[in-house]
């Protein structure tokens, strides 16, 4: 179970990561990207947009990968069929089976 929630926390922060990248980020070349034009910078705006780009990728690998691990540590209750959950409710509640007839609105045929 704890595990589980580490993983759960996880893809959390990383949904979290991957939300606020992806918004920095303009499809027509704006976003961050067009913000940092001037000369000065400490990168250059392809290598913004290629550092966006290769970090959208991976936190997107990295949820997936993050999805697929927790199948494995999912807390799994018991497993009982339908048959068995009907049989321990009536055994539980001491119902008895009540006979009803198979078709109360049927006339009744006359024997010969």
């Amino acid at each position: 179970m704890g595990f589980y929630v580490f993983l759960v926390v996880l893809m959390i922060i990383v949904c979290i990561l991957l939300g606020l990248i992806v918004l920095v980020q303009n499809s027509k070349g704006g976003g961050l990207v067009a913000g940092m034009q001037s000369s000065n910078q400490f990168m250059g705006v392809r290598q913004t947009a290629d550092f966006l780009e290769k970090s959208t990728w991976t936190l997107a690998i990295v949820l997936l990968a993050l999805s697929l691990m927790s199948i494995f540590v999912i807390p799994r209750g018991q497993q009982q069929d339908e048959n068995s959950r009907l049989r321990n409710y009536i055994e539980q509640n001491d119902m008895a089976p009540v006979n009803t007839p198979m078709n109360p609105n049927a006339e009744e045929i006359p024997a010969q």
